[in-house]
């Protein structure tokens, strides 16, 4: 399965969880994660996917000619060592920025995010078949450019981890990625573990609980 269609997946999750009726009685309600409603928290998760709309429209133009050349994208591990927000504070310029950005995203209530979502995902299957997964999408708010597939990549993560979240939030069962999604997901993690606290602790915390290291977080 390509990248794309495991995207589709995940995001397919994404929008039946952001519909149902439990995200939407505990919308004004404190998610599990601080100083962020569950509302909020569903126009993070939301915007995972309204990120890629606006990634198809540039790829969309750059098979058409109609934009400039982009620069050369980024290896995926060099975006995540270049990102402004792992490891910022909670309260700090970057995460106060997602919050508020979230927030309102999702201010016009949960069955307005829902539908948008929703039809932004039945776009994305008809435009995603017109891209090719190496082709660069430039990001605005990072400076930098990654392929598609790439792209793709950081959206399943980033919906893998808020899915967990908002579904905790409101107490519903956390639903499994498709295998096609998680594979992905699982060795970007590991690959983030690893760089940060070394090859061996990574593979003590997976093998050996005797000397497994205190913490073993990607992010």
């Amino acid at each position: 399965m390509s990248v794309m269609d495991a995207y589709l997946g995940a995001a397919g999750q994404a929008v039946a969880l952001l519909d149902t009726p439990e995200v939407a009685t505990a919308w004004e309600q404190p998610s599990a994660l601080a100083k962020m409603t569950v509302g909020g928290l569903a126009g993070h998760l939301a915007h995972q996917i309204l990120s890629v709309s606006s990634a198809l429209q540039v790829c969309a133009n750059s098979a058409l000619q109609e934009s400039p050349p982009q620069e050369a994208p980024i290896p995926l591990l060099e975006h995540y060592a270049r990102a402004a927000w792992i490891d910022a504070p909670l309260d700090g310029e970057v995460n106060a920025g997602i919050r508020a950005k979230s927030e309102g995203i999702a201010s016009q209530g949960a069955s307005w995010l829902a539908g948008l979502t929703r039809t932004a995902l039945a776009e994305q299957r008809t435009k995603l078949a017109e891209c090719s997964g190496d082709q660069a999408v430039f990001m605005p708010q990072t400076g930098w450019a990654l392929c598609l597939d790439d792209f793709l990549v950081t959206r399943m993560l980033e919906l893998a981890v808020h899915m967990d979240d908002l579904a905790v939030s409101v107490g519903l069962a956390v639903q499994e990625l498709p295998e096609a999604a998680f594979d992905p997901v699982l060795v970007l993690l590991a690959r983030l573990a690893a760089r940060r606290h070394g090859h061996t602790a990574l593979l003590r915390a997976l093998t050996r609980v005797e000397r497994a290291p205190a913490a073993i977080n990607a992010i």
